[in-house]
Order: structure tokens, then sequence, then C-alpha cells
């Protein structure tokens, strides 16, 4: 014999899982980064003063190898 709370449980996971799929319709798939968009990307420095690089120049002048994340939100 199932609780009550086993059912409200099973009911409410279910909801869950219905509106996050419904929603999934809304947003946007993300698009794989290529290398023009890399290329002209701003970068800004973290320390005292905010300087800021093209990822373009920052490679052909230091060499440096660059990551990006990219955040949620």
């Amino acid at each position: 014999m199932a609780t009550v709370t086993t059912v409200l449980k099973a009911v409410s996971m279910f909801v869950a899982e219905l509106m996050s799929s419904f929603t999934d319709w809304f947003q946007t798939k993300p698009a794989w980064a290529n290398l023009e968009v890399l290329e002209e990307t701003e970068l800004r420095t973290t320390g005292g003063v905010h300087e800021r690089y093209k990822a373009k120049t920052l490679w052909e002048k230091t060499g440096a190898v660059v990551m990006v994340v990219r955040r949620p939100g």
C-alpha cells in the first residue's frame, strides 16, 4: 500500500519533469564556438587596472593560450 507521501513525491516529480520538458522548448540551443567568434572576443584583466584585449591580438603578441568558459546566465 502506497503512503500519501510516496504518492505526493511521485506526483511532484512528474509535475517537475513535465515543467522542465515544457520550458526546454523555449530555450535557445547553444552554438558551437568557431574561430571567428573566439578571435573577436574581448578579454578583461582581473587585477587593479582593467585592461581590455581582443583574444586574437593577445595571441599574436604573447602567444597566450586562452581558455573560454561560458557561464550560464
